[in-house]
């Protein structure tokens, strides 16, 4: 029953009474609808529909909480500034506030706030809690290994900031993006690409069968063709970013894949309901 200190994610905190009009015409995911309990991935996209930001959103007393990137949280207190405009809200960094994960059933203090990962029920849960008041009984590199397993991406981990669509980083099958709700920044992309199906780049599950992964970004090959890059990875599994077309044409040539001369195979997310090609089913360890 683990609990892992998270020291690389931080939390700033949007409130006042215009906070969930706010975001919710900002973000990709739905605010409005979100239950007490729960921390639901969402992102700040660009104009351009690319995801600048990524957090998992929840509600806190007076307004949210957007839990992301420790190293880029000062940079999401100034892009939401920008967008503030004449809201009524106030957003700051919460540097007191301490972030852990949570699985497999794990117990916690009545001082910590535990949230439900929306992300997938697997995941486990989020804790909030000041600063020290975590008893950890697991590694940082312990909560990603699990989350590796699972196929669940992260940005900077798994995709680049600023150059992935929500549905290449699998937003769109975690819950990330709400397609009934309003406008938010980048939504006319981000449509266009579900209603006429043009998402052929997907985060996916890798297997090393020789044990050692490729480092993070390293080029994926079949023969001479580029297929897409690698994320992180632990205990020989990782994730790789791939386009699915290609994926198809090398295996259907029986090539391999590799990236940083290591042999790997590819599975789709169990939790996956985008199309996949039927030879891919084949190569999956």
């Amino acid at each position: 029953m683990p609990i892992a200190l998270l020291p690389d994610r931080a939390v700033v905190a949007v409130t006042g009474e215009e906070a969930q009009a706010f975001l919710q015409g900002i973000l990709t995911c739905n605010v409005e609808s979100l239950p007490e309990g729960e921390a639901r991935l969402g992102a700040l996209l660009t104009p351009q529909g690319k995801v600048q930001f990524d957090f998992l959103v929840s509600r806190m007393p007076g307004g949210f909480r957007l839990e992301g990137a420790a190293a880029r949280a000062a940079d999401l207190v100034k892009r939401l500034g920008l967008y503030r405009l004449r809201a009524r809200v106030a957003i700051a960094a919460e540097p007191d506030l301490a972030v852990a994960a949570a699985w497999a059933g794990s117990e916690t203090a009545a001082s910590v706030e535990r949230l439900a990962d929306g992300r997938l029920a697997d995941l486990g849960a989020r804790l909030y809690a000041a600063q020290g008041a975590f008893s950890a009984d697991a590694t940082e590199d312990a909560y990603h290994a699990h989350r590796i397993r699972l196929g669940v991406p992260e940005g900077g981990r798994d995709f680049a900031f600023g150059d992935a669509f929500p549905h290449e980083a699998l937003m769109d099958q975690l819950g990330g993006v709400d397609f009934r709700k309003g406008c938010y920044v980048g939504q006319e992309v981000v449509s266009r690409m579900q209603h006429r199906g043009t998402a052929r780049t997907r985060i996916v599950p890798a297997h090393y069968p020789e044990g050692e992964a490729a480092a993070p970004f390293s080029e994926v090959t079949a023969g001479q063709k580029s297929l897409g890059t690698t994320g992180s990875a632990a205990g020989g599994r990782g994730l790789a970013m791939l386009r699915l077309d290609r994926l198809a044409d090398a295996l259907a040539a029986g090539e391999t894949l590799r990236a940083d001369g290591r042999a790997l195979a590819v599975e789709k997310p169990a939790f996956a309901t985008f199309a996949w090609p039927a030879a891919a089913d084949a190569t999956a360890v």
